[in-house]
């Protein structure tokens, strides 16, 4: 196994909870289970793992509708009864037909690859289940070939999760856990800094302040990530909102402006404006 540690990189903040368990995982030889709220770059992570150890990646995105098989390889029959009926050679060898997936382009890899499995929580309750065997051996089985697939280079395995479904037991045994917690301030800072380096200070201490406070309002049905603060600032930045704009002082400005890149449904947008008005008829009793 590579003895390489991940680091970070420039444009990732990884905190020192995260890198050790990156690297346990590695050192285990185990997938990496990472879960957290959307929004505080869990896919990204496995991007940035590759990037700093100099590996190929490969990404698969997982939908409601994605089989475990998939990332195996797919069997095109009916491109094969196509061929078959327009008389095309292809057809006497069925490995024409084999199509490699995200896992089976791991396995082949010439160095040691990072794969990644986006989102697990979205596929079917057995889809952890039907990869066990696959992940815990590194190998795999084609029928229609009678060939034998086996990882040259054991990949970097990296699950995402949002938690909207339990995983399976005996898939979570095989797993190294993280949860990705929601960036402090003093975090937050350093990622907003990778992101706009010359961001005025002013600025920066009243966007953090407004973020948190919209995030600490009770009963939100979707509270605002980081990618959604990135957005905000951005959107700040381009139309010069100027710092005093942002603080919580004044109850004429209390809604943030430009808040639609924080909140993202109807439910929350209503429960914070009235929260802000019953707030400006007490503070003018």
């Amino acid at each position: 196994m590579n003895d390489t540690k991940f680091t970070g990189t420039r444009s990732y903040v990884a905190t020192d909870d995260l890198k050790m368990a990156v690297n346990a995982a590695v050192t285990l030889e185990r997938p990496i289970l990472i879960k957290g709220e959307p929004g505080t770059g869990k896919t990204q992570l496995a991007i940035e793992v590759a990037r700093a150890l100099g590996r190929p990646l490969f990404e698969w995105h997982i939908k409601s509708t994605t089989k475990a098989q998939q990332g195996l390889y797919d069997y095109d029959a009916v491109a094969r009864l196509r061929d078959s009926q327009l008389g095309d050679d292809r057809v006497h060898e069925i490995a024409n037909y084999i199509v490699p997936g995200k896992i089976w382009d791991a396995f082949v890899s010439a160095e040691q690859p990072v794969l990644l499995i986006d989102e697990i929580d979205k596929a079917d309750i057995e889809f952890p289940n039907d990869l066990l065997q696959e992940l815990d051996r590194m190998e795999f089985f084609v029928y229609e070939t009678k060939k034998l697939v086996k990882a040259t280079n054991r990949p970097i395995v990296i699950i995402t999760s949002n938690n909207e479904k339990e995983l399976p037991d005996a898939f979570l045994r095989r797993c190294f856990f993280h949860y990705i917690k929601f960036p402090d301030k003093e975090t937050m800072e350093q990622i907003v800094d990778v992101h706009y380096p010359k961001l005025k200070k002013t600025l920066l201490k009243e966007a953090l302040e407004s973020f948190y406070r919209v995030r600490e309002v009770p009963g939100l049905k979707k509270k605002p990530s980081t990618s959604e603060l990135l957005d905000w600032i951005k959107l700040l930045v381009a139309e010069d909102i100027p710092p005093e704009a942002l603080r919580a002082g004044d109850t004429r400005t209390a809604i943030p402006p430009l808040y639609g890149a924080l909140l993202k449904n109807e439910q929350d947008v209503h429960l914070f404006e009235q929260l802000v008005f019953l707030d400006r008829r007490s503070s003018t009793r």
